[in-house]
């Protein structure tokens, strides 16, 4: 299937490890322009360099999307290299933020909401030009379900749900599609996953066991629903939530 990316432009915020990088080779692999952004330097010339070797326009800026005016200026520094922006996918979490405490919930409110918030208002105007302009937000089961993930991370991971399903009704008019996807969880090296399993084993084998599947999602996995989502080819695809999580959550989503 042709997923129409060919020389879009796309904006992912966390592109450089796990379910952003993946995300964003695969937007490069579709002949797609990519631009990414995340804290560390280092990790973002070796991604901008990855993306360019698959023959396509990169970009990249190490900043703290908690940061509204860095993150402003990532997204219009994007535009300006990529000639325009298509495609956002808004996918950091402040996935450390663990305790219930003041603190956790500052943090969640900052990164998970508020780093989503700034990132689409700021793509707006360059999506409004675009002829196929499509949003996705990663938020995650945690949104769905009661499990044991901190307060917070649920409370605000199940705020962007409503507000993706908000925004696609907002912004249908206008063709501007809105999705979001849920990850159950996903395990990829170096990931919280990974250092769950390596320092916190009891609580490894506690998630893994509620997985019916016996394992957690690749990064691929989570990718691939959110370049397909984000592309032309799910083109009449607006306000869903697609949660990806191997039959991990028992709840209906009607």
């Amino acid at each position: 299937m042709d997923l129409g990316l060919k020389g879009l432009n796309a904006l992912v915020t966390g592109g450089t490890k796990g379910i952003g990088r993946r995300a964003a080779d695969m937007f490069a692999a579709e002949g797609a322009n990519v631009s990414v952004c995340a804290r560390n330097a280092g990790e973002i010339a070796a991604t901008v360099e990855g993306l360019k070797a698959q023959g396509v326009k990169a970009f990249g800026q190490a900043i703290d999307v908690g940061n509204k005016q860095a993150l402003e200026g990532w997204v219009n520094d994007s535009a300006k290299a990529l000639g325009g922006i298509d495609i956002v996918v808004a996918n950091v979490s402040a996935l450390a933020a663990a305790e219930d405490s003041e603190d956790s919930w500052r943090a969640q409110f900052d990164i998970d909401m508020m780093h989503t918030v700034r990132t689409v208002n700021a793509s707006l105007p360059y999506l409004e030009k675009s002829k196929w302009p499509s949003i996705v937000i990663v938020s995650s089961v945690s949104g769905r379900e009661i499990d044991f993930t901190s307060p917070a991370y649920g409370a605000f991971k199940a705020a962007l749900i409503h507000y993706a399903h908000g925004l696609a009704h907002k912004l249908a008019p206008k063709l501007i599609r809105v999705n979001s996807v849920s990850p159950g969880n996903v395990y990829f090296k170096d990931g919280i996953w990974h250092y769950i399993e390596k320092n916190m084993p009891d609580l490894f084998q506690r998630a893994l066991s509620l997985n019916p599947t016996g394992r957690m999602a690749t990064a691929e996995e989570i990718g691939k629903g959110i370049v397909f989502l984000a592309s032309p080819a799910s083109s009449f695809t607006m306000g869903t939530n697609l949660v990806i999580d191997g039959a991990l959550t028992k709840g209906v989503q009607l």
